[in-house]
């Protein structure tokens, strides 16, 4: 789109740059489409993104069978795992309409699948294999020799009877006859269940029943709040996405429709090559219902009746058959309109292709339900254009008057190339800045089931400090989700299970109070100054919920320097965070004390304490405003010069974190490591005798340097700066946040590897009750290990108790 920008006039630059309302907007796209409708430029570039011709994402025959080959050389040379590569590779461009071609691909990868010890998905291969060409016999002995070795005998047997029909070669059918004999001596008698494909999707085991209600608010718009008290730890709402896009970076390694991780025998796109998905199903919820493929297949005449039974009720089960899927009525499949291999779903941005996805079920919506159906125009999201970037609004002008013309491939008529349709998906594009939330997985080193299992994975380099890590998977549109208002210390929590938007609350809230989420920023995450700075890019407003408004100790040492005076806890601030607190300071002494500034809300008792602690100038009544300058410390007005300060704990900061890197080093001997690790702790003493107690760089650096110590196995070591930093941390959120549980997995392994059993006990309870606040039920789903964990961790501290 570069190239597109710099051909836009200045003069046109300046009046997108300027507008404003909706009018203004009309009038400049319609202005630049004009503009670039006489361009040679814009009909390359749309040409290379829709024409079909310059299609690079088709399925392509020729690629299919060249890599089929490469594949089965793979297999040949006994590298199975090469060959899976290749056989996926080839079924993603594959035609569809090549039905034995397909059907070819898998049973090869159900080979490569079999050998490499993935029987189960060795099994989903044959099935898709038997569903595409039924009379495809070394499909069916290929899914007998898995049912076999599942001990699924009765299945395997009837698998065999059915190559058997079916195989024309004299020497294959006594070869057959001969392992059906075998399977039948050793025939067992045991029940199995077929896995069920990946249908997490919607499926709910905890509804919601808090009744909700939007309201408008002045200082906030719309928001949401309960009719009825709401408890904490409750499912406050869930929702599917209206509309939601898989992030680039994931396209390789997450399916484009469920989110979550891709099994080894992805399932790819039946019109394109770039989605791949986890199964069938999510195949066709996205791209749509296929083909019947059994309208043109007839049984063999001398089939037996029971084995024409058993043929159908295989690829009409609903792990097997494709229109198992049975989408409803209203169902709108969100990649149809990008299938056919055209270029631009995979070249334009996420966020783009987000937004077509939008109007695309507008139109769908409107056609199939006359108007009835809830659209993007009647979404009410809310956007902020008029304050947008003067580059960003040239950027929506163009990306709009290109996604136009694509969307044409699909719509014509019905979304017209017109002004008025490159101004809708400005618009748009301006609802999804301001509206999308990112769709984030949790992520742990869950492989494990056992305490001991726990411990002994602290022993794996790549493992030694188990943690949970947050992934942003995408980005999608939630109709109600995006009426939650943002506060910077939120009443609920959100969450995902695969693309499904989870709320709940995570403190006690009365009915008719706000129920407020964060967009990003947290106290204790961020300085007030950080949190101010990205709402404003980001979303067009300066915050002023409780948080921001009342005078808190994680804003005042987050990014504090400390006392000179040793016995003083007092905090120094410079000059950044000193404009926010003169601003409450000025508030704080005209209210009374057991309020706080602006929003007079009761000021918490420990709160108050810690503040006492810290900066007890800012809790007087007297006048101090000599000591509210930069430098000086606000417990008993020592100063000190923060900018020098400040470069000190900077050079600290980046000695520490080469002195830790050179640690960890595969050549690093183990004389250097301990000449690295003495300097790294005295990096460490450096920023505390600098940063305040409580500045979060410190928990930053105690924690790379407890990591650093399990990764040499110091173990011991590694528990005492892990714990700093949780006190740290405990200081600057508060002991339940979500935060501190997942610190907490990182100090129950340390501690487990300790065999300090009965403190990890301690440990694994208290992070289980932060987890089930904020998770509730769908803990033990997002982490499979919590409860296995803390049954064993609890009976180890018990025998230990007891020795």
């Amino acid at each position: 789109m570069e190239r597109l920008k710099h051909e836009v006039p200045p003069t046109l630059i300046a009046k997108i740059s300027s507008a404003t309302t909706e009018q203004d907007l009309l009038c400049t796209s319609s202005a630049l489409l004009d503009f670039f409708l006489s361009h040679p430029l814009f009909h390359s570039v749309v040409r290379e993104l829709a024409d079909p011709q310059f299609a690079l994402c088709a399925k392509n025959r020729a690629s299919a069978l060249d890599l089929k080959r490469k594949a089965n050389e793979s297999f040949s040379d006994g590298q199975f795992h090469k060959a899976l590569n290749l056989y996926s590779q080839a079924l993603r461009v594959a035609p569809m309409d090549d039905r034995d071609l397909v059907a070819t691909l898998y049973v090869n990868r159900a080979s490569s699948l079999f050998k490499m010890g993935f029987f189960t998905e060795c099994r989903r291969d044959c099935d898709r294999a038997v569903v595409l060409s039924p009379s495809y016999a070394k499909a069916w002995y290929r899914r007998a020799k898995v049912n076999a070795y599942l001990k699924s005998h009765d299945d395997a047997i009837s698998d065999m009877n059915v190559a058997l029909n079916l195989e024309p070669s004299v020497g294959l059918k006594r070869q057959i006859r001969e392992e059906l004999e075998l399977i039948v001596n050793n025939r067992q008698t045991c029940s199995y269940l077929r896995e069920a494909c990946h249908r997490s999707v919607g499926i709910l085991d905890e509804s919601p029943k808090i009744k909700l209600q939007c309201v408008s608010t002045p200082d906030k718009g719309r928001g949401m709040v309960s009719i009825g008290d709401i408890s904490d730890g409750s499912l406050v709402h869930s929702e599917e996405p209206y509309a939601v896009i898989l992030s680039k970076h994931y396209r390789e390694t997450h399916c484009h429709f469920c989110m979550n991780e891709l099994p080894v025998d992805t399932v790819p796109c039946s019109s394109c090559s770039v989605p791949l998905y986890c199964s069938q199903w999510c195949q066709e919820r996205a791209g749509g219902v296929g083909e019947n493929l059994l309208s043109d297949y007839s049984f063999h005449e001398m089939m037996p009746t029971d084995l024409q039974r058993y043929i159908l009720s295989i690829i009409l089960a609903p792990d097997s058959r494709s229109g198992a899927a049975n989408p409803d009525s209203g169902w709108i499949a969100e990649h149809k309109h990008e299938c056919g291999g055209v270029n631009w779903p995979a070249v334009l941005p996420s966020e783009i292709i987000l937004a077509a996805r939008m109007i695309v079920k507008s139109i769908e919506q409107r056609k199939r339900s006359e108007g009835t159906a809830k659209s993007a125009e009647t979404l009410e999201l809310v956007h902020n254009f008029g304050k947008l970037p003067c580059e960003s609004k040239l950027d929506f002008h163009i990306y709009s008057i290109v996604l136009t013309r694509c969307l044409q491939q699909s719509y014509g008529a019905e979304f017209p190339f017109t002004g008025a349709s490159v101004s809708q998906l400005v618009i748009t594009l301006s609802q999804v800045k301001l509206n999308s939330m990112a769709i984030v997985h949790m992520k742990s080193t869950d492989a494990f089931w056992s305490v001991e299992q726990l411990g002994n994975l602290l022993h794996n380099k790549d493992n030694l400090t188990n943690n949970v890590e947050q992934v942003r998977l995408g980005q999608a549109i939630y109709s109600t989700g995006s009426l939650f208002n943002h506060s910077c210390r939120p009443n609920v929590h959100t969450y995902f299970l695969s693309r499904t938007l989870y709320v709940r609350s995570t403190e006690f809230v009365q009915a008719g109070f706000p129920l407020e989420l964060s967009y990003g920023p947290q106290i204790g995450q961020w300085s007030h100054e950080e949190r101010q700075q990205l709402l404003e890019d980001q979303y067009s407003f300066k915050c002023n919920c409780s948080g921001c408004a009342q005078l808190n100790v994680s804003d005042i040492v987050i990014s504090s320097f400390s006392c000179s005076e040793p016995n003083c806890f007092g905090s120094v601030l410079d000059d950044s965070v000193l404009k926010l607190e003169k601003m409450n300071f000025n508030c704080v002494q005209q209210i009374p004390t057991n309020f706080s500034v602006k929003s007079l809300v009761p000021v918490d008792n420990l709160e108050r304490e810690d503040i006492e602690k810290v900066a007890r100038c800012l809790l007087k009544r007297n006048d101090v405003s000599c000591t509210m300058v930069s430098g000086y410390c606000l417990n008993c007005g020592s100063h000190r010069e923060v900018k020098s300060l400040r470069l000190a704990a900077t050079k600290a900061i980046h000695h520490m974190e080469r002195d830790l890197n050179g640690m960890l080093a595969d050549t690093t001997s183990t004389e250097v490591r301990t000449n690295l690790l003495s300097d790294a702790l005295c990096n460490l003493d450096i920023l505390r005798s600098i940063l305040h107690a409580y500045n979060k760089e410190i928990a930053q650096a105690e924690d790379n340097l407890a990591k650093a110590l399990c990764l040499i196995g110091d173990f011991q070591s590694a528990l005492h700066h892990c714990e700093a930093s949780i006190g740290i941390l405990e200081k600057l959120y508060h002991p339940k946040h979500i935060v501190i549980g997942n610190e907490l997995v990182k100090l129950a392994s340390i501690q487990l590897c300790t065999n300090d059993h009965i403190s990890a006990s301690d440990s694994i309870n208290r992070l289980s009750v932060i987890f089930r606040l904020y998770y509730g039920s769908h803990a033990t789903r997002m982490f499979p290990y919590l409860d296995s964990v803390k049954k064993d961790a609890a009976k180890l501290a018990l025998e230990k108790c007891a020795l």
